[in-house]
């Protein structure tokens, strides 16, 4: 049976100490999965497919592009009447100035099998860090908030929403230049048990 875990945004003054520098770790740790999975040249998951499509299509770098895009879903909260915590703006700010850090010293390896343990370990890190920042209980990511905010004015189910939002995202990088691969699967399929599987260890949890 699988642990249901308390996600519900805490107030920030509420055990900052642990919370904060675990927002901040898990965002630095999933720009650097990030990294990884970009580097690794074998599929990237579909967010990151537009990202990359975006920053083949102008002069902008990975890490503004996904700041940018990033602003832009938050605007989009404003008709959904969704509130953004500290770990919202977090998400915007800590990844898009990470990301590119990250790729400048992350090296792309020539090797087959270096390129796919670069994207399995991608996908784990990837996992542990959506626990660490989701887990902090400080606000959702722009996307996630998006997801959430349309299947509530809509009616629809979170499932649904997530994969059409998805499928759109995708279908978009894919036309712009994004890299669609192997690596792309491999997200979809591992991200949520792998989330689940960390999520227990690293949700902040309120006393009763």
């Amino acid at each position: 049976m699988v642990a249901v875990v308390d996600l519900r945004p805490l107030p920030v003054t509420r055990n900052p100490g642990r919370r904060v520098p675990q927002l901040l770790c898990g965002l630095v740790l999933y720009a650097l999965s990030m990294a990884m999975q970009i580097r690794s040249g074998l599929g990237l998951n579909p967010w990151d497919v537009l990202h990359e499509g975006l920053t083949r299509q102008t002069p902008l770098s990975f890490g503004v592009t996904t700041g940018i895009t990033g602003v832009i879903v938050l605007l989009l909260w404003i008709p959904l009447r969704q509130r953004p915590g500290i770990g919202t703006v977090a998400n915007v700010v800590v990844i898009a100035a990470t990301i590119d850090v990250a790729l400048a010293v992350l090296p792309e390896p020539g090797a087959l099998v270096a390129r796919i343990a670069l994207l399995v370990g991608g996908v784990v890190l990837n996992g542990v860090a959506t626990a660490a920042y989701v887990g902090a209980r400080l606000g959702p990511g722009p996307r996630d908030g998006l997801m959430t905010g349309l299947s509530a004015r809509t009616g629809r189910s979170v499932r649904l929403v997530r994969t059409c939002i998805e499928v759109a995202v995708l279908a978009g990088g894919w036309l712009l230049g994004g890299t669609v691969g192997v690596g792309t699967v491999l997200y979809a399929l591992a991200i949520g048990p792998l989330t689940q599987l960390f999520l227990p260890f690293l949700a902040v949890r309120t006393r009763r």
